[in-house]
């Protein structure tokens, strides 16, 4: 492994925004010849560390070191001109453009004052079959090849200005095994060619199976860097989300015991989507809440969306009270009394010109349809149930949703959804970003609800809440259900770590 002079530096970088510091005296050392994993939770600093690396924010602490010397990067194009070449997880290419349109785009090749489409095609095709040896039609429109030719594309086209540095963020979210196979034969060739890679992703196997070397980030901070051969998973996770496996206390927990007879509600048998998950099974029975526990990206948002038929399965069936049913859409998971509130609130969720109470009669007034208007009346007679029931503050429905904090903008989705009288609630992270009075409230609501014979599915990266509140735990990783475990007082987080790590519970 070659570790003798890193190629690149980053010392006691630190980044802040209005009222929250992203970053605080992180650091980062790249060699080459090596693929450097960038490691953390949501929220822990890895997007905005890249951005301030690729002159997309400025640094407000600390210096950068490319090659021993100081560099000062203030826009993505310098980067790319120095030789830092970022890859995003959504391809951003012109997919109606060719090949050889892509690579160049910007930087054509001019010959007596006219683009040298012979030029560029041969630099094109050699590039592709030299460095990634890939032999296509670089004439061919890109919407022609698949999603992992396509990220092949953007990569020979961050190598075309001789990159240093190649940063891929997320590369294989979109990917089968086969096309991750290509990808990672890819990425050993440019490391043997002496490039430095960063490599972002939440998938553990992929991390273990192609870095040689990985920095860990929480809540902005550098938690350390650790050559990938010598920190095992469990490690690995623990350092991830903060948790001291030494020091890791239960308490309060809240749940019905297990002997308790549940009669079945809903089965998923087989369901999978492509390039999102892989197929699982899930029995949800009436009154119960069953958790999904996973590191961010493991596939839990992606499975509770299935259900919800806000992505249509590839392969399964649902079947909901002993019938088949068919989820195409969300609307037909409505007509089956399913809810779903999503994780991101502030885009799939709250309308911010809103009252609350437009917010909250949103989804039974499009139960009935739009031409069987609630009156304003029995509108209001509605929210202020909810806002009683959940303690929503400040109390008047004619208020601005934008102007709540973020828990009560929280309990307004919740309520949009109860309202409806689901028989199925699924819950993504409805706790993230709130305090933890409101925390505490919605997650006694949900005990209450499951006693009154409501099932629940809830999505949550707080192992603590999910022991606190869930009769039984799904574990995903790397988008396949790998474990599920009927919770009971003997359970502890570390047992969950394990599994989600890849080990079994001993």
């Amino acid at each position: 492994m070659k570790t003798a002079t890193p190629v690149l530096v980053m010392d006691g970088i630190t980044k802040e925004f209005p009222g929250v510091k992203a970053l605080s005296n992180v650091h980062l050392k790249l060699y080459p010849g090596e693929v450097h994993a960038l490691m953390g939770e949501n929220g822990a600093g890895k997007s905005t560390l890249i951005k301030v690396l690729t002159g997309v924010y400025s640094i407000d602490e600390g210096n950068v070191m490319l090659e021993g010397k100081p560099i000062h990067v203030t826009n993505p194009l310098e980067a790319q001109n120095l030789g830092i070449s970022t890859v995003y997880q959504e391809v951003n290419l012109c997919t109606n453009l060719s090949v050889v349109e892509n690579i160049f785009i910007g930087r054509e090749i001019v010959k007596r004052g006219r683009i040298d489409w012979k030029e560029m095609n041969r630099q094109a095709k050699d590039l592709l079959k030299s460095r990634l040896n890939l032999d296509i039609d670089v004439t061919k429109l890109l919407s022609s090849y698949s999603v992992a030719i396509q990220q092949m594309v953007a990569i020979a086209r961050a190598l075309n200005v001789s990159a240093k540095v190649l940063i891929l963020d997320e590369p294989t979210s979109s990917l089968d095994q086969n096309e991750v196979n290509q990808l990672f034969g890819v990425i050993r060739k440019l490391k043997k060619d002496g490039l430095a890679i960063v490599f972002v992703s939440h998938f553990l196997d992929q991390i273990y199976e192609i870095t040689d070397r990985l920095t860990v980030l929480r809540n902005g901070m550098w938690i350390g860097e650790y050559l990938t051969k010598e920190i095992d998973r469990l490690e690995l996770v623990s350092k991830m989300i903060g948790k001291d496996l030494n020091e890791i206390n239960e308490n309060n927990r809240n749940v019905d015991s297990n002997d308790k007879v549940m009669e079945p509600f809903l089965q998923g048998e087989n369901l999978s989507k492509k390039g999102n998950i892989e197929p699982f099974d899930l029995n949800i029975h009436k009154g119960e809440i069953v958790g999904l526990a996973g590191l961010l990206g493991s596939g839990r948002t992606e499975l509770a969306r299935l259900l919800f038929g806000a992505d249509k399965a590839d392969t399964g069936e649902i079947t909901l009270d002993g019938k088949q049913i068919n989820l195409h859409s969300p609307k037909q998971a409505i007509a089956n009394k399913i809810a779903f509130c999503s994780e991101n609130r502030k885009t799939e969720g709250i309308i911010a010109d809103l009252t609350i109470r437009e917010n909250m009669i949103l989804a039974i007034q499009g139960t009935q349809g739009w031409f069987k208007y609630i009156p304003k009346k029995k509108q209001i007679e509605i929210v202020d149930e909810y806002i009683k029931l959940l303690n929503i503050n400040p109390p008047n429905p004619e208020q601005l949703i934008k102007n709540l904090s973020g828990g009560n903008q929280q309990k307004v989705l919740l309520a949009r959804w109860l309202i409806t009288n689901p028989d199925l609630l699924i819950l993504d992270e409805p706790t993230r970003g709130i305090d933890i009075g409101a925390k505490t409230e919605i997650q006694k609501l949900m005990l209450s609800l499951s006693k009154d014979g409501m099932s629940i599915l809830f999505v949550s990266s707080e192992l603590e809440e999910v022991l606190r509140t869930c009769r039984k735990i799904a574990i995903l990783r790397d988008h396949k259900k790998v474990g599920e475990i009927d919770n009971n007082e003997q359970l502890s987080q570390q047992d969950i770590m394990k599994v989600m790590a890849g080990g079994n519970i001993s």
